[in-house]
């Protein structure tokens, strides 16, 4: 890696760059041009980046943004209306793209189906008209409980198309955390299936829905989507199959167009307490945020077909289809987890639908190399070329392992930071900047990003510091569902009109940006600071360990120590010499300051449904406090797995 670097734009990304076309639309003379005139005047750039997008208004607004009531209570494309299924899916008719894969699914059992672009239209359009029909409209919320079907991007435009709200829910949730959630939303309808499939075994969902459904006074309609040929409880005074469902006026119903900056979808998100927030994410806001990451950053192109393996309960699903419908391109959706049936399953799968864009968080990159790179090289992964990431920060084994074993060194890693509250990235790659391991090239155009010290002044290259916006963003949540206080605590109180979205960050001297973590996650020992993915980095580095996290425990004199929860790798036996050995790699990499007070062995790690580990969770268990919200738990016998080894 000559400087450091792990990738460098050849002459064929440069010249065929997105972003290289967009700075000329938006006539710049470079993307540093670009990022300051957008800094220096955002109503020009958020006006000429919807025109340079192409973004549909039926009624065009009067004014890009309003901050007259304050950056928090921002309003955008004042005046307008417009629909979000319009802007990604209905712009494509007549066009190449209508006879061409919008989703190409993939099941565990290896069974697929392919949606046109017209064939997805024609089941938006049905099913919309089965909600018209059971009286569920505008302004209504519908929690949408899917496993990853062809279906369930289906869903989330026939909502939108009849300007209803969606509610996204994760497809492993249990009723109480469903119940939280449709009750916060009142929601009126869910959508769901009988059933999922996972590692082998039949996950009923409609009985979930039926326990919550009790405890949700507001619930009127469950719409059920038949998936198996087992037996199916149906109450008949609230259940309908999907099949059933009156779809006569699907051809005569128009597109509802919307207030531009109504609610499209409330995403919640977990707290550390036992209430999620319902961040709310408007249509004008999702369909420009997403347009634009997947045009200037991940440099999406018509005839690309995109690959990320997620969840539509959480934002990166809805993200993805945002993204690759209104660029026009295909969407590979995969039911099922990564390396089941075998270890490389997600590699072949990428390799028989000839991905070229392939997404992935980082935790599940350092799970997946627990295989080693066989299961990898065994399948031809050579269509692919962008990688993209979000949701964590790398270790750079991790990085320079994807890079080199699913990229062949040939592609960049888009990383992205951002999250749900954002509708897409803050700070991301592109295919224009030079990359070093766990780096992005820098603030997105629009975003007036910063990295800023307690005082709230920005810090210089080498110094870290809070991630945060100088400004609004269009895709910025408009709030948090129903607590306006809440959102101004979480987001605005910390340092005056700047938006604090709880990142460490820093810059290195060649204007590159990294992300440490999350800074309620800083791990401080005497003064001294790091972020928990540098301390399992070296951890997993000794090769000895399959996963691991660090979290910061109480210290009376310190302030904080370590303690690093580990799942030993196959073959590795647990004993005193193997505690030590992590013990060294650590100080030897951070400094005696950070040797681990505590070392856990485990069996499992608490994680979301995208690999995510939850560090909190592991704190709280090991301090005997409560967990707070635990329903984006993917493996709830990972709880006893820490309880076993904290006690012991």
């Amino acid at each position: 890696m000559q400087d450091g670097f792990t990738w460098q734009p050849t002459r064929a990304y440069i010249d065929d760059a997105e972003l290289t076309r967009f700075v000329e639309t938006l006539g710049c003379g470079d993307e540093n041009d670009l990022l300051q005139r957008a800094a220096a005047d955002p109503d020009w750039f958020w006006d000429s980046a919807i025109r340079a997008l192409g973004i549909r208004f039926d009624q065009p607004y009067t004014q890009v943004r309003d901050v007259s009531d304050g950056l928090p209570n921002a309003r955008w494309c004042v005046g307008g209306t417009m629909n979000f299924c319009d802007n990604v899916l209905d712009r494509h008719r007549g066009t190449d793209a209508w006879q061409k894969p919008a989703i190409i699914w993939h099941g565990e059992d290896d069974s697929q189906r392919t949606l046109t672009y017209a064939e997805l239209d024609r089941q938006v359009r049905e099913l919309a008209a089965g909600l018209l029909a059971l009286g569920v409209g505008p302004g209504d919320a519908v929690g949408i409980y899917m496993p990853v079907l062809p279906e369930t991007p289906v869903a989330f435009l026939a909502v939108a198309r009849i300007g209803a709200i969606i509610s996204p829910l994760f497809s492993g949730f249990g009723a109480e955390a469903i119940v939280k959630r449709l009750n916060d939303a009142e929601a009126v309808a869910v959508i769901t299936a009988d059933q999922a499939v996972r590692r082998g075994s039949t996950i009923a969902m409609k009985p979930v829905i039926d326990s919550a459904a009790s405890e949700v006074p507001t619930l009127r309609h469950t719409i059920v989507l038949r998936t198996g040929d087992g037996s199916v409880a149906m109450n008949g005074d609230r259940d309908v199959w999907w099949h059933d469902l009156d779809v006569s006026s699907a051809d005569s119903t128009p597109m509802q167009m919307v207030d531009a900056d109504q609610p499209l979808m409330i995403a919640y998100t977990s707290g550390t307490t036992g209430r999620p927030k319902g961040t709310v994410l408007t249509h004008c806001g999702f369909t420009v945020k997403g347009a634009l990451d997947f045009t200037v950053s991940f440099d999406l192109k018509a005839d690309d077909r995109l690959f990320w393996f997620a969840d539509f309960g959480w934002v990166t699903g809805p993200y993805s289809m945002a993204g690759t419908f209104a660029r026009g391109a295909t969407f590979i959706l995969a039911e099922g987890v990564p390396d089941w049936p075998d270890a490389g399953r997600i590699w072949r799968l990428a390799a028989a639908h000839k991905a070229t864009f392939f997404g992935i968080a980082p935790t599940a990159i350092r799970s997946l190399m627990r295989h080693g790179p066989d299961p990898v090289a065994a399948h031809d992964l050579s269509a692919i070329r962008i990688l993209a990431s979000t949701g964590e920060p790398w270790t750079e084994e991790a990085w320079v392992w994807f890079s080199e074993h699913v990229g062949g060194g040939r592609c960049p890693i888009i990383n992205v930071c951002g999250g749900t509250e954002i509708s897409g990235g803050f700070i991301a790659g592109n295919v224009l900047t030079p990359q070093r391991p766990c780096s992005f090239a820098g603030p997105l155009p629009g975003m007036a990003t910063d990295i800023v010290d307690a005082s709230g002044n920005s810090v210089g290259p080498g110094e870290v510091g809070e991630l945060v916006l100088r400004d609004v963003s269009i895709g910025l949540s408009r709030g948090i569902w129903r607590d306006p206080d809440r959102f101004i605590e979480t987001y605005w109180s910390m340092y005056p009109d700047m938006w604090r979205h709880g990142d460490w960050a820093s810059r290195d001297a060649d204007g590159l940006w990294y992300v440490h973590g999350r800074s309620d996650d800083t791990i401080q020992v005497a003064g001294k600071r790091a972020g928990p993915a540098e301390i399992e980095g070296l951890v997993m580095a000794t090769g000895l360990i399959a996963e691991a996290a660090a979290v910061a425990l109480p210290d009376p004199v310190k302030g904080e120590a370590v303690l690093v929860a580990a799942i030993p790798a196959a073959g590795v036996t647990v004993d005193d010499a193997l505690a030590r050995r992590l013990s060294v790699a650590v100080t030897d990499g951070l400094g005696k300051a950070f040797k681990p007070a505590r070392i856990l062995f485990v069996d499992d790690l608490p994680k979301t449904r995208s690999l995510k580990i939850m560090r909190r969770v592991i704190r709280a268990l090991v301090l005997n406090e409560p967990p707070g919200d635990l329903s984006a738990l993917s493996n709830p016998d990972a709880i006893d797995a820490v309880k076993r080894a904290a006690a012991g």
